[in-house]
């Protein structure tokens, strides 16, 4: 139901209810309900009918207007969020086809190039073709989650398994940039979801930890059990967000250190994908920065969703 249908059935159940109070007692002092005496109530309650009739139609046109209103402004917003998050995917896959199309292109051109300039030109072109991959999967995702959230699978999934998996595939990552993480989840946390989603929560999170939060950065995952869900806490002790970023940092593409984010081959989309899966699960996120440093996300899953 509609705002505006809500508003008008709200007020005309309010008035029908005073007139009817109104009409059926002559003063204030009366305290039983009786029948009407005299012509005058007749009348009276004739008036209440034809003025109700009048606010009636009156309200119901206001309540149209108020819901076209709103639907266009619901719709001007979704245009310029599509065409926002249009430009970005413009902008985002511009890179790396540009980047592609001129390595293939000095190769093609320069047939005297030597062996090892065209397989380190090679080798520049298959990195920017995996970031280009990477892109649409992201871009996918989150269509997927937009669009199709009523048809995505949920099945009894083992979260601590899951995460475990994670680390383990995260290892030389971790050893690479000198970083230490800690799995503190307990055994057991079975929720009702998508384990692919689940998946990405985690993973994007790691990833996100160790690409941005700096060398010899130690990574905390726990978790604790509430009632009708589990609430996760993942934290590093890096260098951490500062206050201003903070509010924007789940947007899509947006990127706090836009130089360095390209140069390791980030998409802009990791923490969008988080977020709208742990909404999709039933839960929220929240991302702070600690005072003893680092940055904590702290966000619940639903144990059946």
């Amino acid at each position: 139901m509609s705002e505006g249908r809500k508003m008008w059935l709200s007020v005309m159940a309010v008035f029908l209810l005073y007139a009817t109070i109104f009409t059926l007692f002559e003063d204030y002092d009366r305290k039983f309900l009786t029948l009407f005496n005299e012509s005058s109530d007749w009348h009276l309650l004739l008036f209440s009918l034809v003025v109700l009739a009048g606010l009636a139609f009156m309200l119901y046109r206001y309540a149209q207007r108020m819901d076209q209103r709103i639907n266009h402004e619901q719709a001007e917003k979704e245009n310029r969020l599509r065409r926002e998050l249009t430009q970005n995917i413009a902008h985002e896959l511009k890179t790396p086809v540009a980047s592609i199309l001129g390595y293939v292109d000095t190769i093609l051109q320069h047939p005297e190039l030597g062996e090892d300039v065209k397989h380190q030109f090679i080798v520049r072109t298959q990195v920017q073709a995996q970031r280009l991959t990477a892109l649409l999967q992201d871009i996918s995702t989150l269509n997927r989650m937009d669009y199709a959230a009523n048809i995505i699978s949920m099945d009894d999934v083992n979260v601590s398994f899951l995460v475990a998996d994670i680390v383990q595939e995260s290892e030389l990552a971790l050893e690479q940039h000198g970083m230490v993480l800690r799995n503190c989840l307990p055994q057991g946390i079975i929720v009702k979801g998508n384990a692919t989603l689940l998946y990405g929560i985690f993973r994007n999170l790691l990833d996100n930890a160790i690409n941005y939060a700096g060398r010899g950065t130690t990574i905390e995952i726990s978790a604790r059990e509430e009632p009708n869900e589990w609430e996760f806490t993942f934290m590093d002790d890096g260098i951490g967000v500062s206050e201003e970023h903070l509010p924007r940092i789940f947007e899509r593409f947006y990127r706090i250190d836009k130089g360095r984010s390209r140069e390791i081959g980030g998409t802009g989309l990791g923490l969008s994908i988080v977020k709208n899966a742990v909404t999709l699960h039933g839960g929220s996120i929240t991302a702070s920065s600690p005072k003893t440093g680092g940055l904590l996300f702290q966000f619940t899953i639903k144990k059946n969703t």
